[in-house]
């Protein structure tokens, strides 16, 4: 499958989990987590190993990679764990723009979530996926603290089981707080991000 570029030479046995990660944002990179591995003191090869990236260059070959994640999860079943892609809306945002494409952007975003939503409960894989926000005018009439809303509307709402927001604090430090949830409470918990990660906020 030419869409695929494995990382890496060895494997990692100590673990018997695989990622997936594609991407529509150029600057994400699976090496990445060669830091975070040292920072485990775990092999970087091996980490690597277990993760398959793919980088999305429109919305329809973002759809047409999920046919390809579909046939790796039934080729090695019960391996792979997570599905990641970053971001879900970047490539629709670019290849359908104003108003009068609205429709046919929901639509095709519909059929991807639908087809994410099969592939995660026949292989039992947990769909990570992150969004991005906008300004929304209307808030400044009802006088929100935060004017800004994600993008994708009810369609990719609805999708969602957990919707986390996540900004930014100070330095280093982010903010992730639970925006939707079925059994969730709604709560906040501050991080730090650093060259190893994820890591404990610091004061």
């Amino acid at each position: 499958m030419k869409a695929w570029r494995k990382v890496g030479r060895r494997g990692w046995e100590a673990l018997n989990l695989r990622i997936v990660l594609y991407a529509g944002n150029s600057d994400r990179r699976p090496e990445r987590l060669r830091p975070i591995a040292d920072r485990f003191n775990l092999d970087q090869n091996g980490v690597l190993d277990n993760v398959l990236y793919a980088r999305a260059y429109t919305s329809e070959h973002q759809a047409e990679l999920l046919d390809y994640v579909a046939a790796k999860f039934h080729e090695e079943a019960g391996v792979f764990k997570l599905l990641v892609i970053d971001s879900i809306m970047a490539l629709f945002r670019v290849d359908f723009s104003g108003r009068g494409e609205l429709a046919d952007r929901q639509q095709k975003l519909a059929q991807v979530l639908s087809r994410l939503q099969k592939i995660s409960e026949e292989y039992n894989v947990s769909v990570f996926i992150t969004n991005q926000m906008t300004a929304d005018p209307g808030a400044t009439l009802t006088f929100q603290a935060d004017p800004k809303k994600p993008i994708g509307g009810n369609i990719l709402a609805h999708a969602s089981t957990t919707r986390i927001y996540l900004r930014k604090g100070r330095g280093e430090n982010r903010i992730a707080k639970i925006y939707d949830s079925p059994d969730l409470p709604e709560s906040e918990a501050t991080f730090a991000i650093t060259n190893g990660g994820i890591a404990d906020s610091r004061d």
